[in-house]
């Protein structure tokens, strides 16, 4: 049985959540709850929960300065949020869990999956800290790193050093500016958004590139990049004029 606490100021949603948690998850049992960040932290500490669901948007703390506070956290973490851009950036980032408002039941049921995988093999202690980090970093791009959930590890990777990203069905592969392939079990499509501020422009359906590591743009056999690499990666057509734009 995985022990949860719940940190919402709104006590129709703590009420929904913990329905949705009766009706679908049975192996997680509410030990507590708490509607804000000042006690969300004492409950935290007082309960050691498995499993924390928390609120980004609170009103004395918001639910990252929440989790700058702790001394330490070894629960695994499940964001629960309406809307937050910066919030959501970050914690796709650090490759954790995130529900949005209203809670979709088979989203709750993956997320509380995987939260379960996590407790079993207390694998999340880095991806907090890691987190953490993210938001002391704010804009400071050149130090930015992502987090990569492949089967193994999770790696962690400077954004400065990807060079591309490929799709392969359902799978994205990272290949980083020392040779290393790294794969990970999520579509390119949750890249995109994720790597744009960065630098990376989408040439192709199943290409994502780091536009410093461009070398040209060439015309002939349909259109393609060469990357400092010497691979060459397609341009699609519907893409071209933006593409060149984005590259400047």
């Amino acid at each position: 049985m995985i022990n949860a606490l719940i940190i919402d100021d709104e006590p129709i949603n703590i009420i929904n959540l913990q329905r949705l948690l009766e009706q679908h998850c049975p192996g997680v049992r509410v030990t507590g709850t708490a509607n804000g960040a000042a006690d969300g932290i004492t409950a935290i500490q007082q309960l050691r929960p498995d499993l924390v669901f928390l609120d980004i948007q609170l009103p004395d703390k918001n639910g990252f300065e929440l989790l700058k506070e702790l001394p330490s956290a070894d629960f695994a973490l499940i964001f629960v949020t309406a809307f937050d851009q910066y919030g959501i950036q970050a914690v796709k980032f650090a490759a954790m869990d995130y529900l949005l408002k209203p809670v979709d039941t088979e989203e709750l049921k993956t997320a509380v999956e995987k939260a379960s995988s996590v407790i079993a093999k207390k694998k999340q202690s880095q991806q907090m800290q890691y987190l953490v980090e993210i938001l002391h970093q704010g804009q400071q791009k050149d130090e930015h790193r992502i987090a990569l959930p492949s089967l193994k590890e999770t790696r962690f990777v400077y954004t400065k050093d990807i060079v591309r990203c490929e799709s392969s069905n359902s799978y994205t592969h990272f290949y980083i500016k020392d040779g290393e392939k790294i794969t990970v079990a999520v579509s390119i499509y949750e890249y995109e958004e994720m790597l744009a501020p960065y630098g990376f422009v989408r040439c192709h359906q199943s290409h994502l590139v780091n536009k410093k590591f461009v070398r040209s743009m060439v015309k002939e056999s349909g259109g393609y990049l060469l990357m400092e690499d010497g691979v060459q990666v397609p341009v699609s057509r519907a893409r071209r004029d933006e593409l060149k734009k984005g590259l400047v």
